[in-house]
């Protein structure tokens, strides 16, 4: 069971993290195409801010759970891998633990936040795009942070059984 899912995170994080270079690439040919539009026509591309903005949220969103999937995070353990082994594995335990409620409590507001934004009509400025589908990837974004932090947490705790 455990294999299952540590195999669907993996390759929904995977997945999620593919989408969010693509997100990258489309900021790219924003930017790039908003240069060559006032140069070459004296006329930008209208709301080259407001896609770079949503777009690059959006990479970022997606692309955390894959982050934490890979372990390439920040992390200081300089001072935590000379302890016992069972010790650091409560300190990942309870680090593993305190990540998830706070994405968690993240996760919740954004959707909610999300939502709000949905209700009441909210559009970018120039653009007119809605904001909330953009929200709500992030959100999801963290939902699958939250998986790879479950799927940590589990085997922290099984080595502390162990």
């Amino acid at each position: 069971m455990a294999k299952k899912y540590n195999g669907f995170v993996a390759s929904l994080s995977q997945f999620l993290d593919q989408v969010a270079g693509w997100c990258l690439v489309a900021v790219m040919l924003v930017v790039v195409g908003n240069v060559l539009m006032r140069v070459l026509f004296k006329h930008p591309l209208l709301g080259t801010y407001d896609y770079v903005g949503f777009l690059t949220a959006t990479a970022i969103g997606l692309a955390l759970a894959h982050c934490a999937l890979q372990n390439a995070h920040i992390a200081v353990d300089f001072v935590v891998e000379r302890l016992p082994r069972k010790t650091c594995a409560l300190i990942d335990t309870a680090t593993n633990s305190v990540a998830i409620t706070f994405w968690g409590f993240a996760l919740w507001n954004l959707a909610i936040y999300a939502g709000t934004m949905k209700a009441n009509g909210i559009v970018s400025a120039t653009s007119q795009l809605p904001v909330s589908p953009f929200i709500y990837l992030v959100a999801f974004g963290l939902f699958s942070l939250c998986l790879v932090l479950l799927s940590h947490l589990g085997e922290s705790l099984r080595r502390v059984v162990r």
